[in-house]
């Protein structure tokens, strides 16, 4: 019994997971220095009938306002953490349990760019463990400049806005480079809702938020 459930369920299983951390793998040594234009959730919003806009910029090329504001907003810890805010987990841990679903994350801004990069959006725990073995792998091959630099040119914005640059000049008319502080305050504000809040740029908690991180930007340390 054992062997046949090795070898039809427990083997097929370990191909699959192997090849999928191999494409991966693939993938983190194509992106290590090449601009990164496409995502799993980029990718998914095209199979669902929606148009992406996204143009990469170097890392250079982002005013250090939106690089401030992503720290201190998602990540505070970024600069001296492995990949994760073991802080920040445990407070996500009792938030889940309080609530009796994952309802928190506790993420970090690699876990993030490993979830917007290769994975879904989909609340689940295996989901999580995944998230957590890209992260090592990510924070392993790149250097956190270059997490940043993606993580600021994949994150979503809005309804099929994608990356700073693409935001900047959807919603100022201007370049991501052009940013001020209150600018890239508002659109780092909008990320853990952007489909609503690019259409609600207005809304009181997103207001609040970005005079929030208006206060925090400067001490930010940033790669």
């Amino acid at each position: 019994m054992f062997r046949w459930i090795f070898k039809w369920i427990i083997a097929p299983l370990l191909v699959l997971f192997l090849s999928f951390h191999l494409m991966v793998a693939g993938f983190l040594v194509l992106w290590g220095n090449t601009p990164v234009e496409n995502s799993a959730f980029m990718l998914w919003h095209r199979l669902s009938g929606g148009d992406v806009t996204q143009s990469w910029v170097d890392y250079d090329r982002i005013a250090k306002s939106a690089k401030q504001a992503a720290i201190v907003s998602e990540d505070a810890k970024f600069i001296s953490h492995h990949g994760f805010d073991f802080d920040s987990i445990q407070a996500a841990i009792v938030a889940n349990e309080a609530e009796g679903a994952i309802s928190a994350g506790g993420s970090t801004i690699s876990q993030q760019l490993a979830k917007n990069l290769f994975l879904t959006s989909h609340r689940s725990y295996l989901r999580k463990g995944e998230e957590a073995i890209i992260t090592v792998m990510m924070e392993s091959m790149w250097t956190k400049q270059r997490i940043l630099e993606v993580y600021l040119n994949v994150a979503e914005f809005g309804e099929g806005i994608y990356g700073i640059e693409a935001a900047a000049q959807h919603y100022f008319n201007r370049s991501a480079a052009k940013l001020n502080r209150e600018q890239a305050a508002l659109l780092i504000s909008m990320l853990p809702n952007p489909k609503y809040y690019g259409k609600n740029m207005n809304a009181k908690r997103l207001r609040n938020k970005q005079r929030i991180i208006l206060r925090r930007m400067n001490t930010a340390a940033i790669p």
